[in-house]
């Protein structure tokens, strides 16, 4: 009798190759459900490197505006011929240009560089700052909010 309870027991123990294959079945439907969540909501907060980049733009051109009759022509050149400013935001995921500046004001764009994941943010692949007569425009303005 102590022969038979022992075997029993055994039988019971662990997953059988059905169970196991029905849980990866399991996991895997809610990764693929998962993962594109997860990279959207990555890319979104990955925006703030790209807003900080156009904001510290805009800062250092006010900065400028304050002693110049104009708006700096060029980001990366060294005062006093520019403003001194890094072409790439603060984590590389966007690249900085700068166009159309004058008296009355500029545009600054800030693109997702190209092979980094940031590039495959089809909402916001660019965001821009258009400066005009003192008035100032954020595009597209989905892209600005949190």
């Amino acid at each position: 009798m102590a022969q038979a309870n022992v075997s029993s027991r055994r039988a019971g123990t662990g997953f059988t190759l059905v169970e196991a294959v029905v849980a990866l079945a399991i996991a895997a439907v809610l990764a693929a459900v998962a993962y594109p969540s997860y990279m959207a909501q990555l890319r979104k907060s990955r925006r703030t490197d790209a807003v900080v980049a156009l904001m510290q733009v805009e800062q250092a051109q006010e900065r400028w505006r304050g002693s110049h009759r104009a708006y700096a022509g060029d980001l990366a050149t060294a005062p006093p011929l520019g403003l001194g400013l890094r072409t790439l935001s603060t984590d590389g995921y966007y690249a900085l240009a700068l166009a159309d500046a004058g008296a009355a004001g500029y545009v600054v764009t800030a693109t997702a560089v190209a092979g980094r994941s940031q590039a495959a943010d089809g909402a916001c692949p660019a965001l821009a700052v258009v400066v005009n007569r003192g008035n100032v425009q954020r595009t597209p303005p989905a892209c600005w909010s949190r």
